[in-house]
């Protein structure tokens, strides 16, 4: 049971028929859940996330705690584009506040189509937040570094 940083295997199928749509103000809407490895999710469940995940799961998933609630935070767009040959999209940071929050990855989803999954993210290692806020800092939105590249 662990947390693989990947994108999901699924997602890369889904792609080819058009399943996900990430235009800024008009395409799908995408969350990001956070998940914990041992004790810190729900009923001390662990998650096991990586490139065979297929969709959203509550198994492994922190509690709710300050603005974070079950399901996590939506995200918000950066509108793909390409540079050179990658073509590439991202997102803005997302924070949730008065949480206390012991994470070790997350999961980006879409949920607009049956909350399928996208990528799973490993933290390597425990992040935390007690009463503060709990942030998730996205890279640079360009060709080398997006979350989200096809090279």
């Amino acid at each position: 049971m662990a947390i693989t940083q990947a994108m999901c295997t699924s997602f890369k199928q889904e792609l080819l028929v058009g399943t996900h749509n990430f235009t800024t103000g008009t395409g799908d809407t995408f969350k990001l859940a956070l998940y914990a490895i041992g004790s810190g999710g729900k009923s001390a469940t662990t998650a096991t996330l990586g490139a065979s995940t297929t969709a959203f799961t509550t198994t492994g998933e922190v509690a709710s705690s300050g603005s974070y609630a079950t399901g996590g935070g939506t995200l918000t767009n950066v509108t793909p584009t390409t540079s050179g040959t990658t073509a590439f999209t991202d997102f803005a940071d997302l924070s949730f506040t008065t949480a206390t929050i012991t994470a070790r990855g997350a999961l980006i989803y879409n949920s607009t189509d049956s909350n399928k999954a996208v990528a799973a993210l490993d933290f390597g290692g425990d992040k935390t937040s007690t009463a503060g806020t709990f942030t998730i800092q996205f890279p640079t939105a360009d060709a080398s570094n997006a979350i989200i590249r096809i090279a």
